[in-house]
């Protein structure tokens, strides 16, 4: 067995530092949606090559998912995160002087590649919380990603504004670095033993899709974020239409209405603690398939749809955390593996979610994409509501 060290108490600095880390890193990812234009008339991309710079990414971490994240299960992952948080810099660094598509497709790939550092600080901050703390761990460190995800577009559009699409870059390469020397400083040692090999660690990774509850909850996160997906994919295709005719700046400014999700995190956490996790996953779903009556109304009213995004970004991130809350708990001994099998169900997911609501707005306007996401979301109740036993057992609820 792994010494896991479950004792060890998460220091509300720690957590930070876990949040901060993941902030960072899953920025590097979305960063350079609201920047695609300047990077394209810099480097010479037409407008239908510029979708590639943000695929490179996302491919980049997909990849990162299946062969990466499972290494936090069998070596240092102090040195992995350190390790990882230096290598994205590098990415981003090559992203930041590249003067050639190629160089700029390149350098996003690696970033992406190990920006999944923020799954593997995820697992290790599950695995060194005591369990009574492992939802509040979790809650904050989620909160992380999504203020990383949405806070990304207003502050990478805020700085290529002031000083150019490179700056960004710039920045988050020494981040980076600073983070990683705070790595060094401030987390402990990991100091398991008996530690599996990497075909024993991948081996396990696949055993983990015949299990009832993974499958479950996966099966959750994928429509779940599908209809994340469907909504901040398509989310710019009414507001730039009539009759608002929003700037893109204008756009970006609803990625703050969508830090409602941190706070959804953040009390996810201790209601999972408090034993609440499974209740929490069907009545947030719930919410979430409601918020899409809200958000549907954008190409009529502009506070419908603020509330529409604030109910979605909070029901998201409520589900997220008890997914992972439940998952973490049933397998403390490889919650590397665990968590990034998972989140190719949510990569998998936010790609269907993107291509589905571009579609359907093209056929049907904005009404055909939120259809679209109010059936992604009813179609995760529905998996909860037929795998309810199969949580019952871990959460102890009702």
């Amino acid at each position: 067995m792994l010494l896991i060290g479950l004792s060890v108490s998460t220091s509300l600095g720690r957590r930070l530092l876990f949040a901060a880390i993941c902030a960072v890193s899953v920025a590097t990812i979305y960063s350079a949606q609201p920047i695609l234009t300047q990077i394209g008339s810099d480097l010479g991309v037409s407008g239908g090559g510029l979708g590639w710079i943000v695929t490179a990414g996302q491919l980049g971490y997909l990849v990162g998912l299946v062969f990466l994240v499972p290494l936090g299960d069998m070596v240092d992952r102090r040195k992995l995160i350190i390790g990882h948080l230096l290598l994205t810099a590098v990415g981003v660094g090559t992203a930041a002087t590249a003067t050639h598509a190629w160089v700029m497709l390149a350098g996003v790939a690696i970033a992406g590649l190990f920006a999944v550092v923020v799954q593997t600080t995820v697992a290790y901050a599950a695995a060194i919380s005591a369990p009574q703390e492992r939802g509040r761990t979790l809650g904050l460190v989620t909160s992380g990603v999504v203020i990383g995800i949405l806070g990304a577009r207003v502050v990478a559009g805020a700085f290529a504004t002031a000083w150019g699409w490179r700056s960004v870059y710039v920045t988050l390469a020494v981040v980076l670095i600073v983070l990683a020397f705070l790595v060094v400083t401030l987390l402990p040692a990991d100091r398991r033993s008996g530690r599996p090999g990497y075909r024993q660690v991948l081996n396990a990774s696949r055993t983990l899709f015949g299990e009832r509850l993974f499958m479950s909850r996966g099966l959750i996160a994928f429509f779940l974020f599908a209809s994340f997906g469907a909504l901040w994919t398509g989310l710019a295709l009414p507001l730039e239409a009539s009759p608002w005719h929003l700037s893109t700046a204008q756009i970006g400014l609803f990625g703050i209405a969508g830090l409602a999700g941190a706070l959804g995190a953040g009390r996810a956490g201790r209601w999972a603690d408090d034993g609440f996790a499974n209740t929490v996953t069907g009545s947030a779903l719930a919410l979430l398939a409601v918020s899409w009556l809200a958000t549907a109304q954008a190409p009529r009213s502009l506070w419908l749809l603020l509330v529409g995004v604030i109910v979605l970004d909070f029901a998201v991130q409520a589900v997220h955390v008890s997914n992972q809350h439940l998952l973490t708990a049933a397998h403390p001994d490889r919650t590397s593996s665990v968590i990034g099998s998972y989140m190719l169900f949510y990569a998998v997911g936010s790609a269907l979610g993107a291509v589905s609501t571009t579609t359907a707005f093209a056929v049907a306007g904005w009404a055909g994409s939120s259809v679209i996401g109010a059936v992604f979301a009813i179609s995760a109740l529905a998996v909860w509501a037929a795998g309810r036993r199969v949580a019952r057992p871990v959460t102890h609820t009702v």
